[in-house]
């Protein structure tokens, strides 16, 4: 196991992995199947996919992920299945080859039931350099207080590629790969796509405003985006659902 995914919130590793939170009752497939499909076409209404782009969920010692098929079009019997976390395929039959980068998030953050990946106009133009994403704008702290930049153009088709995304993500929601999109996690596959659709706007004002627009003094103002989440998720199913 590579070094870099034991220094999540896992600590040491069980033999199965880090299985889902005490208290979360079994999803059956059949379900987790059509909620990740029906996330991808809600992704691709909101623009943060075109080709390429994925979208998981935790289910029971695995992940369920979208397919390299189009996302507007996903359907159920286009959701991968992949039942352990240690073993995740990379480019096989209809699997992305970045399945792993899912793998190893869900192995090192426990706290985490859902990621969602895509490439957004915004993101990538921030992501050909190494800055973190600064916080210009209230809303732009939905997807966190922090944005870092992993400073690796390489695709990650494994577990041991993927250890230095692990530690470039740590504790924070969202993550920019360079020159390669973005990742967002959450609790929900809701509130995972949600932070992905904020860092979007994010990196558009940061972009519009080079000089960060003077100094910011946030004071107590973040402490409500935990209080905000609720009504953005609600407003992004409205807007981008399958109505």
């Amino acid at each position: 196991m590579p070094a870099g995914l034991l220094r999540g919130k896992c600590g040491s590793l069980p033999s199965s992995g880090c299985r889902r939170p005490e208290g979360r009752s079994m999803t059956d497939e059949r379900t987790i199947r059509n909620d990740v499909a029906r996330m991808a076409r809600m992704m691709a209404r909101a623009g943060l996919a075109e080709a390429f782009g994925h979208v998981s969920a935790r289910f029971e010692d695995g992940y369920a992920i979208t397919s390299v098929k189009p996302f507007l079009a996903a359907g159920p019997d286009d959701v991968i299945m992949v039942p352990d976390l240690r073993t995740p395929p990379s480019g096989t039959g209809t699997a992305s080859l970045e399945v792993p980068m899912h793998a190893a998030v869900y192995l090192a953050r426990p706290d985490v039931q859902a990621i969602c990946r895509g490439h957004s106009p915004a993101v990538a133009a921030w992501g050909v350099g190494t800055d973190d994403l600064p916080l210009l704008h209230g809303l732009g702290a939905l997807a966190g207080r922090h944005v870092a930049v992993h400073d690796d153009v390489e695709l990650i088709t494994s577990l041991a590629r993927a250890g230095g995304l692990v530690e470039t993500l740590a504790d924070d929601h969202c993550v920019i790969l360079r020159s390669n999109g973005a990742l967002a996690v959450g609790t929900a596959l809701s509130e995972a796509l949600t932070r992905l659709y904020y860092l979007e706007e994010r990196a558009r004002v940061a972009l519009q405003r080079p000089d960060g627009g003077g100094p910011l003094n946030w004071g107590n103002r973040l402490d409500n985006t935990a209080k905000e989440l609720p009504r953005t998720v609600a407003w992004m199913e409205a807007t981008f659902g399958d109505g």
